[in-house]
């Protein structure tokens, strides 16, 4: 059967095509007849462990030697894992109480905590279950004899599998993969981060068929769709297209260098959106002119306890050395609700989007909020850094983050330590302070528009719910009333204005959004040179 298309969602843009290869990874720990003594069962676990880690920390030293900072930060955090005390612990008390290998003892947590991690609503810590499953996976191959699991591939291959794990896509021959195609998996999963970093398209949310293997098919990861078999004439359009792709991808390089302004001399400050030192970056080598949205949520998302104050700083600080006096943003934590980490204990909310999140969870842990505050301060000292506080509903929590802040700088000074002042935005991220937008101006240094939220609140629809996708709009009217209400009073007041959401990326409403009077756009590093071709072809005088 020609032309069979099945459709996914795109995760890394690109068209590819080349012959499938079906990627079956499960491992089945078998103890078979074997008698189980715990005892010996610990022994090998802790032997296996052992060799796991050294792996890991070969991969590492290779992927740094190549200037994979990205991929070495994520086995990094697969580290982590393999020295948890509670996950180590948890393998161990199961053989004693058990009776069971060491394979399905470590298979038995694995899959435990795999269901409770992706159970929770936040799509970041269903990522962390990606996470689990690839450290276990390591050690049960190993258990079994079977360290090296890869396919072997041809040339021009496209990968098909359930899912990848991290350590998987880093083995795979980068010359040989066109594409990658999975059944389960989400734009914020580490493997997904993996392709857009490698440049490879990817669609997820795939159920193919287990007859494909060795089958030619084309991979269209900006329609999302898989077309199985395809017709000569099918074929011949899609080599073209895939020319005028490579075509596209030299033409947008040449722009790294160049200033963005608009084809009627209008200057935009173009900025990134990050959540760690790689894609910073990243987003200098693609010529970002500071960071607009660093997510601080990451490094607690990251650690397994409270981050230091020390283990902020630094990264602060490496994120200034690279940025050169280009402006570093910093979003305070944006944590609670459906953004949650175990450590935080957080009660259950029926309404996580509406709960207790962002500014209300750091108003109401001033311990936590303040060790933040004192990296950032620290961390200003040395550079060009800007605070941003999302969720913000009223002025009175701008006066109680701002009285903080001031504590905080006079703590450092007394105990003689360097720190800096820092101007503070606000971001509008809700209807009431986009509707109270010309107050919360008159409290702050600029205004930055997050509207992935304020399409979901403004509209009443859960931007995670995929059966509602066609409902979160945000080219609607409601939302682009909201803008324009936004910019003017921020505009009346003398304040700049930065959108930050996912409109920012959409290079078909490039033009609206800086004819609404929009100074600044921030996207992710690999988005900044499509949203910098789109502000030079635009004309934003009427």
């Amino acid at each position: 059967m020609y032309n069979k298309v099945m459709f996914g969602k795109c995760v890394s843009d690109g068209i590819a095509i080349g012959r499938i290869t079906i990627y079956n990874r499960r491992i089945s720990p078998d103890q078979g007849s074997r008698k189980i003594v715990p005892k010996k069962e610990i022994a090998r676990f802790n032997e296996a462990r052992k060799e796991a880690r050294g792996l890991l920390e070969d991969n590492i030293s290779i992927e740094l030697a190549d200037n994979h900072a990205t991929n070495a930060e994520i086995l990094e955090s697969h580290l982590t894992i393999i020295d948890d005390p509670e996950y180590i612990n948890a393998i161990k008390n199961l053989i004693r109480k058990g009776g069971i290998s060491a394979e399905q003892a470590i298979e038995n947590i694995r899959d435990s905590l795999n269901a409770k991690f992706r159970a929770l609503d936040d799509p970041y810590m269903q990522a962390r279950a990606e996470d689990i499953q690839d450290v276990s996976n390591r050690i049960i191959r190993i258990l079994v004899g079977k360290n090296r699991n890869v396919p072997k591939l041809g040339s021009a291959t496209i990968l098909l599998a359930d899912d990848l794990s991290p350590s998987e896509t880093m083995q795979l021959d980068k010359n040989k993969v066109v594409a990658f195609v999975t059944r389960r998996g989400s734009k914020l999963s580490h493997t997904a981060i993996l392709s857009r970093t490698m440049g490879i398209p990817a669609i997820v949310g795939v159920d193919f068929p287990s007859d494909c293997d060795g089958k030619i098919a084309i991979v269209d990861a900006y329609k999302g769709e898989v077309i199985i078999s395809p017709s000569d004439s099918v074929l011949n359009s899609y080599m073209e297209e895939l020319e005028k792709d490579r075509r596209r991808i030299d033409e947008l390089k040449a722009l790294v260098d160049q200033p963005p302004i608009t084809a009627d001399g209008k200057y935009i400050n173009l900025w990134a959106n990050v959540g760690n030192i790689y894609d910073v970056n990243k987003a200098i080598e693609n010529g970002a002119e500071g960071i607009g949205l660093f997510r601080s949520e990451f490094i607690y998302i990251n650690s397994d306890d409270f981050p230091s104050e020390e283990k902020q700083y630094q990264i602060y600080c490496s994120a200034i050395r690279l940025l050169e006096g280009k402006p570093l943003t910093i979003r305070t934590i944006d944590l609670g609700g459906d953004k949650q980490v175990p450590y935080m204990n957080m009660p259950h909310e029926d309404n996580p989007a509406m709960g207790n999140r962002a500014v209300r969870y750091c108003l109401g842990h001033k311990d936590v909020f303040k060790t933040e505050i004192r990296a950032i301060l620290r961390a200003a000292a040395l550079g060009n850094v800007r605070v941003l506080l999302p969720m913000i509903i009223s002025p009175e929590e701008i006066w109680q983050i701002k009285e903080i802040f001031h504590e905080v700088h006079e703590e450092l000074v007394a105990e003689g330590i360097p720190c800096g002042y820092v101007p503070i935005g606000a971001m509008i991220e809700t209807p009431a302070a986009a509707i109270i937008s010309d107050i919360i101006a008159n409290e702050v240094d600029f205004l930055s528009i997050g509207t992935n939220d304020l399409t979901q609140y403004t509209l009443a629809v859960d931007r995670q719910n995929t059966d509602l996708e066609f409902i979160c709009d945000y080219h609607h009217n409601a939302i682009l009333r909201l803008l324009k209400t936004v910019i003017i009073n921020a505009h009346d007041r003398g304040k700049r204005v930065c959108v930050c959401g996912e409109i920012a990326r959409d290079t078909s409403f490039t033009e609206t959004l800086l004819r609404m009077g929009v100074d600044e756009l921030s996207v992710s590093p690999n988005q900044l040179l499509k949203v910098k071709q789109a502000i030079r072809n635009a004309r934003v005088s009427h």
